[in-house]
């Protein structure tokens, strides 16, 4: 009888044993968790951020800064402006200006990929089918194909025409994070890297890129 009765008792104990270890975390190592998981969710959306960034850079420096060392470097070796004219891979009389060449002609038989190359220079090379377009996946656009425009481009801000690289259909953040690579800060109105109407925002405000997903803007070509 003596044994049963130890034996019970320590039955009891292993139960009770059981019973507290099944109640659960505590408040504070809810605390702990939820905390982890909150540096996790911080750590992707960081890594996110990150991840754009570097394309977006990468778009300017293997894509736009590239067509505009092209039109400089063509502009250096024959004292022509690259688009200007049929001997320069444009359409109308040679006068210094862009013939508003699109992007999406460049492959053209005598367009601008074959005027750079007959002069041995290098056609920028590009994701998409023309090398005068590109495709880009935005923060809120989705995949979208830009087409680039050789463009004596009017400033509602300057009040002249200058020769500018023309985008059409770049996503907004895209186009932001373009304006402070280049120009060093976000002004859509003035700089080298503008939006386009250039007076759409006097203030030099950008759309928002979470309500607007794409818009036009234009790069100085300075030759």
């Amino acid at each position: 009888m003596r044994t049963t009765g130890m034996s019970s008792q320590k039955q009891k104990k292993r139960n009770h044993s059981i019973l507290r270890n099944n109640k659960g975390f505590t408040l504070i190592e809810l605390a702990i968790v939820l905390v982890i998981i909150g540096l996790i969710l911080g750590s992707v959306l960081k890594g996110k951020d990150l991840i754009n960034s570097a394309k977006q850079k990468n778009f300017y420096s293997s894509f736009l800064k590239n067509w505009q060392l092209s039109v400089a470097s063509y502009y250096d070796r024959t004292g022509y402006v690259l688009g200007d004219g049929p001997p320069n891979g444009g359409t109308a009389t040679v006068n210094g200006s862009f013939d508003n060449v699109s992007g999406a002609t460049f492959g053209a038989t005598d367009g601008i990929d074959d005027t750079l190359k007959r002069v041995g220079l290098d056609v920028p090379e590009s994701n998409a089918a023309n090398s005068g377009q590109v495709i880009f996946k935005g923060a809120y656009s989705g995949s979208r194909t830009i087409t680039m425009q050789l463009y004596n481009l009017y400033s509602h801000t300057d009040l002249r025409h200058d020769n500018r690289l023309y985008l059409n259909n770049v996503p907004t953040d895209l186009a932001i994070a373009l304006d402070t690579i280049i120009d060093g800060e976000m002004n859509s109105a003035t700089g080298s890297f503008r939006y386009y109407p250039d007076n759409t925002d006097p203030m030099g405000g950008w759309p928002d890129a979470s309500t607007t997903a794409v818009v036009n803007c234009s790069l100085l070509v300075d030759i």
